[in-house]
């Protein structure tokens, strides 16, 4: 009896262990048409393994959801230009602190040392204006000399940047970021002699036109392929870009609502970066020190000899004071930084409630008459071209690659808009530049105050524009990217 029982056992493992064995090895197969997935025999469709996405050097995750974007201080300046309105924001990611001197000197020197020799006019395109430091009425000349370069200065955010050149900054951090993945991926061997267009560029290398020092591809299981091929978008091995903040991405950060909220209820709606209305700490070990690098008063930029309270003539180190809960610094002071969108005064009405912002301008890659993409440049980054107005004549939720102006700038929006004798006039838009105002679809936003700013300008709801060509010696920049897929982060 005993003996048939352990046959028994014995014989149940077998099967057990078969039925294991056979199930190990099949193959993932498509919920909609039931072909295997990664075989070749069924097609070699590939399904690559993905958790979610990869945190970026230097950011942080930003969760998002709904708040009140606007004015939250009283309207000082009588502009009028920011409605308090309900908008919701998607999780993104965004720099732990603004952008260093020593970062933005990094950047000078690959830009130096992969261009310079044929193309120094895009090493001259990127250097800061260390001139913004100048006045006629002081002696800032030491900045003009020391700030950007000297090491005492490497931990202060970078000034004299220019939205264009910012977003410049953005563009190529991507392609380090992404080539770095890839060489730690073991999938490119690092390339030292990179020059002109021979630099690794994530667009130019998605669309097959940089290949690099191959290390090892991945498998290509297409049964009438190579055997090997290189990363795809649908991997989720690269990152998305590296860009400017968007202003409502920009003032949800800043604010760091997350640090007050109790099941769906804000406890209490900030002014600043931190709970409460003032401008002093209240903790007891730090009682009465400013919480950000402000001007404190006229004339007075950092306090009294023998007890310098925010310690900060000019900007401060990138990590000083205390940051925020979404853990972001110099949020409400030290500079003011650049973001995504184009200026209009009554933004806040026109934008969409969802992911708002003014500035698209479609594009898609270039492309010649016969619709094959063109090569990339001399400088190795792929040409783009706006989407043509016969391209999106049949859609209905744009018609124009432009749509900076729409209902805030464009003709239809003017008080001309019946008069078709003034349809060619562009003097006669909504916005006259340089006759009735400085608003044209170049002025950027900038946000935050700055060392040089009264307290006003440090609430997070504020603010500003300039030309995008323009810089300040009170205006750098941080980056941000965008999360794919859940905005929650596991």
């Amino acid at each position: 009896m005993a003996r048939n029982f352990k046959k028994l056992i014995f014989t149940f493992a077998f099967v057990l262990a078969i039925v294991l064995i056979s199930s190990s090895c099949r193959r993932e197969a498509s919920r909609t048409t039931g072909w295997a997935y990664n075989d070749p025999d069924w097609g070699g469709f590939q399904k690559k393994p993905y958790t979610e996405q990869e945190t970026g050097p230097g950011l942080v995750f930003i969760e998002g959801g709904t708040f009140v974007m606007g004015r939250t201080e009283q309207d000082v300046m009588f502009d009028w230009d920011n409605i308090p309105r309900r908008v919701t924001v998607s999780s993104f990611y965004m720099d732990e602190t603004e952008v260093s001197n020593l970062d933005y000197v990094e950047y000078l020197y690959w830009i130096n040392r992969v261009f310079g020799e044929t193309y120094p006019e895009v090493y001259n395109k990127a250097l800061p204006d260390t001139l913004v430091w100048r006045d006629r009425l002081a002696y800032n000349e030491p900045y003009v000399y020391n700030y950007l370069r000297h090491a005492a200065y490497r931990d202060h955010p970078v000034v004299g940047v220019s939205w264009v050149q910012a977003s410049d900054y953005a563009s190529w951090r991507t392609d380090r970021v992404n080539e770095m993945i890839l060489v730690r991926e073991g999938i490119l061997e690092l390339d030292h002699d990179q020059v002109n267009e021979n630099n690794f560029n994530t667009e130019a290398y998605l669309a097959g036109q940089y290949e690099g020092l191959v290390k090892e591809n991945l498998r290509d299981l297409d049964p009438r392929g190579t055997g090997e091929r290189s990363v795809r978008r649908e991997d989720g091995i690269l990152l998305p870009a590296y860009r400017l903040p968007t202003e409502a991405e920009w003032e949800f950060a800043a604010l760091g609502l997350i640090g007050n909220t109790v099941y769906e209820r804000i406890v209490e709606r900030r002014l600043y970066p931190w709970n409460g209305h003032q401008l002093r700490s209240s903790e007891r070990r730090t009682m009465g020190t400013f919480m950000a690098n402000i001007k404190r008063g006229r004339g007075d930029m950092m306090g009294v000899a023998g007890n310098l309270n925010d310690a900060g003539e000019i900007t401060v180190p990138v990590y000083a004071y205390w940051p925020n809960d979404y853990g972001l610094y110099n949020m409400a002071g030290n500079v003011s930084e650049w973001v995504k969108d184009v200026y209009r005064p009554l933004t806040h009405e026109d934008v969409t409630a969802f992911r708002p912002f003014r500035g698209n301008v479609f594009e898609r890659l270039a492309t010649d008459d016969e619709g094959n993409i063109l090569p990339k440049d001399s400088l190795g980054r792929m040409q783009w071209q706006e989407v043509t107005q016969e391209e999106s004549a049949t859609r209905r939720n744009y018609r124009y690659a432009d749509n900076i102006s729409y209902r805030d700038g464009d003709f239809a929006s003017s008080i001309y808009y019946d008069q078709e004798d003034m349809q060619d006039r562009e003097d006669q838009l909504m916005y006259e530049y340089g006759v009735t105002s400085l608003i044209n679809d170049e002025a950027r936003v900038y946000k935050g105050g700055s060392w040089k700013d009264r307290a006003y300008w440090a609430v997070p709801g504020t603010r500003r524009f300039l030309d995008q060509n323009e810089a300040a010696s009170h205006i750098g920049f941080r980056c941000a990217m965008d999360r794919v897929g859940s905005p929650i982060r596991h």
